[in-house]
Order: C-alpha cells, then structure tokens, then sequence
C-alpha cells in the first residue's frame, strides 16, 4: 500500500503527524544536500505522494523536475509556516498546462 510524507522544516509539518501522514524534517539552513537525499529516498520508497514546504521545493527545484514525468510519486508544494511564496500555484499551472497544452486555470 502506498504511503504519504511530508517534508520540510520542522515547524511547518509537524502538525500533519496528528493526521497519520509521515513526516520527515529537514534543516533549511543547510544546502538542501541532506533534503536532497531524504527526498530521493521517499520517492523510491513506497510515497505515492509527497508534500514538500515551498521553501525546501525551491531548493530542489532541480530533483522535484526529474520526478514530474513520473507516474509516482506526486510531489506536491505547500506553504510553510513563513507563508505562501507562490511557488504552489505556479507548479501546478505548468502541471495543467503540460497535461491539456493550454492555461485553462489561469488564462493570464
């Protein structure tokens, strides 16, 4: 059976261990190697679904890329507890764009 993890700082996803999902903190302060390789880890796991803070995806920008034409797992940015930086949104148009070839959301 698939499973759900969440991953960024501790603040941020602390909360979501009371709804059962796994949580997997990380420091932001470091050069995103260490999440790095915590992120590599879940998505060859059994996550069928990943929630990463928004400040830890744009350090990763690069590892979330290799795994958007994946099948599994879904990764899927939130806001942490600084805020919403956007990051969320804009992934998700490129992701409705990629799958339709048009901006049905948005329409900017």
């Amino acid at each position: 059976m698939y499973k759900i993890a969440v991953l960024g700082d501790r603040d941020s996803i602390y909360g979501f261990a009371a709804l059962g999902l796994d949580i997997c903190p990380v420091a932001l302060s470091d050069d995103g190697a260490e999440a790095g390789r915590k992120l590599k880890e879940l998505a060859e796991g059994d996550y069928a679904v990943i929630y990463i803070t928004e400040a830890l995806a744009e350090k990763l920008k690069g590892e979330i890329h290799r795994y958007r034409s994946e099948k599994l797992p879904a990764i899927i940015p939130i806001p942490g507890v600084s805020g919403n930086t956007g990051l969320g949104i804009k992934m998700v148009k490129k992701s409705v764009e990629q799958a339709v070839g048009s901006d049905i959301l948005f329409r900017d």
